[in-house]
């Protein structure tokens, strides 16, 4: 998972995205209608997501030149409004767009910050279908206050969590909105294009370009959609129970990538194990061509289906890259299969995919960071920190947008798994987990979600229990350890892994 810090993007960024309207005397009012709230309340991203509507589906048809590296597009989204609308709104930044339709009427437009406003010819009434259509240039090397686009020697990859999508594609940016997507990307001879889900065509256009299309099997939420254009091979090979499994490897590097890549069966298999099938048509990884310390600052990402690394990350010898391929792994289950209601709910992806990318790490015999080789032993310390990093990052459940990528979120969720694991014994927990993957598989999933299926399957009601770990703030007694003590919060204590000039890195403990 990643993350940048998020500020307001200066005017003159904004210049290119300003909308003409189009014959405003015949479009609706929204001064006398009813305009879309322009916010879905995310305690995290209050600006982020749009409310009045939801999308069903977005089509996004890309064309990239490798000339002027630019991005041709059109966003197509069904939507389905949920009131009246006078006008609506998509998240949008850094895109120049050209034209907006409503079921194939011209709608006027303007931006306004982060917001694309679009004012139908006439008012939609409530619980209508309707289809916009949106038109656009983007620049993957543009100069953006935050985004998506990792610009590579060869074409682009995207990295859109948390909350830039929309710097790519016109969208309701809010992992609540889930949708089906559909993907077409033009590129010229010698590249490929490749997005999440699996390929539906292949089209030579008889003109030195090729267009690749894409179909996602699931929906998507918006912060976890892949977009790459590249030279690239694709490796196919077989997980368990047939899962084909897909890798996009730069061709340069594809041999030295492969001993990493012929990993990814057997970390199928270990969670399958464990939580259940694989919840998509196939999973693999994307080596992105680009080590740039400033490429994006994360480690890895798990966009849907292709996760994103560096590729040096993965030219290390197992023991240290296999806790972490598993951490991202997980991700296909709590984070993408299941979303986050609200970015508050950011534990749930984090805490899950760290708890069990430690399991694998010692059952393989390999020591982490601090070099413990059991999960007892790392939970004992962990709790030793609690009170410390409640104090400097809250509580685990409740982050802000300067700390929501802080430790807390990682081990400090873990260690609520670990305590509730203790609560109710192991194979509880086991059914808790499943029971929470297979109600909510893609949707989305609130905290308070987690702790009413914790008390449904135990047979006991956990909210008290669980809302004290989540939100206390002091380290509440872990279960069948009376002897584990909180270091105070005065004494030294060494903190989680944090911003350092200005820059934020992986706080995983897999890594």
């Amino acid at each position: 998972m990643r993350y940048r810090t998020r500020v307001t993007a200066p005017a003159a960024l904004l210049g290119t995205m300003a909308a003409l309207s189009v014959a405003a005397p015949a479009h609706a009012d929204p001064e006398t209608g009813t305009p879309g709230p322009e916010t879905l309340g995310d305690p995290v991203f209050p600006g982020l997501g749009n409310d009045g509507y939801r999308v069903s589906a977005y089509h996004l048809d890309l064309a990239y030149d490798a000339t002027t590296r630019l991005v041709d597009a059109t966003a197509t989204l069904t939507l389905t409004t949920t009131q009246e609308l006078s006008r609506l709104s998509l998240d949008a930044l850094g895109l120049d767009v050209h034209e907006v339709l409503l079921d194939g009427v011209p709608a006027a437009r303007e931006q306004a910050g982060e917001k694309l406003r679009i004012t139908p010819a006439a008012a939609l009434a409530a619980r209508t279908t309707a289809t916009m259509t949106v038109t656009y240039t983007a620049d993957p090397r543009a100069a953006l206050a935050h985004t998506a686009w990792v610009p590579t020697p060869d074409g682009f990859a995207i990295c859109p969590q948390p909350n830039t999508a929309h710097t790519v594609f016109p969208c309701n940016d809010h992992p609540s909105d889930k949708a089906d997507f559909t993907f077409r990307i033009t590129v010229p001879a010698g590249l490929k294009g490749v997005a999440s889900g699996h390929p539906v065509s292949t089209e030579d256009l008889g003109d030195g370009r090729t267009a690749y299309c894409y179909r996602s099997r699931e929906p998507i939420a918006t912060e976890i959609v892949q977009i790459t254009v590249g030279d690239y091979v694709i490796k196919d090979r077989q997980g368990p129970h047939g899962l084909p499994l897909r890798d996009v490897v730069p061709t340069a590097r594809a041999t030295a990538l492969e001993p990493a890549l012929a990993l990814t069966p057997n970390l199928v298999s270990w969670i399958e194990q464990r939580l259940g099938a694989f919840p998509f048509e196939t999973y693999g990884l994307l080596p992105c061509n680009n080590d740039a310390s400033n490429a994006f600052d994360f480690t890895g990402l798990e966009t849907q289906t292709l996760t994103l690394y560096k590729p040096n990350f993965l030219l290390q010898a197992e023991k240290s890259i296999g806790s972490h391929m598993m951490h991202e792994l997980v991700h296909s289950y709590f984070g993408n299969s299941v979303s986050p209601a609200t970015w508050s709910d950011l534990w749930l992806n984090e805490g899950h995919a760290d708890f069990y990318g430690l399991l694998y790490r010692y059952e393989r015999g390999w020591a982490d960071s601090l070099g413990l080789t059991t999960m007892e032993a790392r939970m004992k310390d962990t709790y030793a920190r609690g009170d410390q990093w409640r104090k400097s990052s809250g509580p685990v459940a409740a982050p802000n947008e300067a700390n929501l990528f802080d430790s807390q979120r990682y081990l400090g969720g873990v260690l609520v798994l670990y305590a509730l694991r203790q609560q109710v014994g192991e194979s509880v927990f086991s059914a808790i987990e499943s029971t929470f993957l297979e109600r909510f598989r893609n949707a989305s999933a609130s905290t308070e979600d987690y702790i009413a299926v914790a008390s449904e399957v135990s047979g006991a009601d956990q909210s008290g229990f669980l809302r004290d770990w989540l939100y206390g703030t002091r380290t509440p007694r872990m279960p069948g350890h009376p002897d584990w003590t909180v270091t105070p919060v005065s004494s030294a204590l060494r903190q989680p892994q944090n911003r350092t000039d200005g820059h934020w890195h992986d706080n995983s403990a897999t890594l």
